[in-house]
């Protein structure tokens, strides 16, 4: 059985954007292609209507290229202990108010018991700073804390 890996948004624009100017940027790019294409299909890869959505916006040649990877890929559930793990990851700790968004794709990926929360998003859902607390949080809900990490994490297992 395939570890369970809940893909979040910022992983899909690395992977579709345009070749960035940015060294560390492209250097994200370039490591998401490289996981995408050598390491994806180790993984039962998850997204949620929240990735599609997000995904949804801007450019319309890049909304395509998106919504053309993410199309065939399993969504998760909002279901009423997601909602209320999201709430508890905001209101009594390691999130701030504006970073609700990113308290729900841990939630899903935590209540849903997911292995992986692939992200690129290292402000608020993979940052060392604040990981103890989440993994707290999550435990006190009794769902256990996937394995937040980048491609560039995963690009190695």
């Amino acid at each position: 059985m395939k570890p369970k890996l809940y893909m979040e948004t910022s992983v899909i624009s690395y992977l579709t954007a345009r070749p960035s100017r940015d060294l560390v940027m492209a250097a994200h790019q370039q490591t998401t292609r490289e996981w995408w294409e050598a390491r994806r299909l180790r993984f039962e890869i998850f997204i949620s209507r929240g990735v599609w959505d997000e995904a949804s916006h801007e450019d319309a040649e890049q909304v395509r290229r998106r919504l053309k990877i993410l199309r065939p890929l399993r969504r998760l559930q909002v279901r009423k202990d997601v909602v209320n793990l999201a709430k508890a990851l905001v209101k009594t700790g390691p999130l701030p108010e504006k970073a609700a968004d990113d308290a729900f794709h841990i939630a899903l990926a935590a209540v849903h018991g997911m292995h992986f929360l692939l992200t690129w998003n290292c402000a608020h859902i993979n940052n060392a700073s604040t990981e103890n607390d989440v993994r707290g949080v999550c435990a006190r809900s009794g769902h256990p804390c996937p394995v937040i990490c980048t491609p560039e994490q995963l690009l190695e297992a």
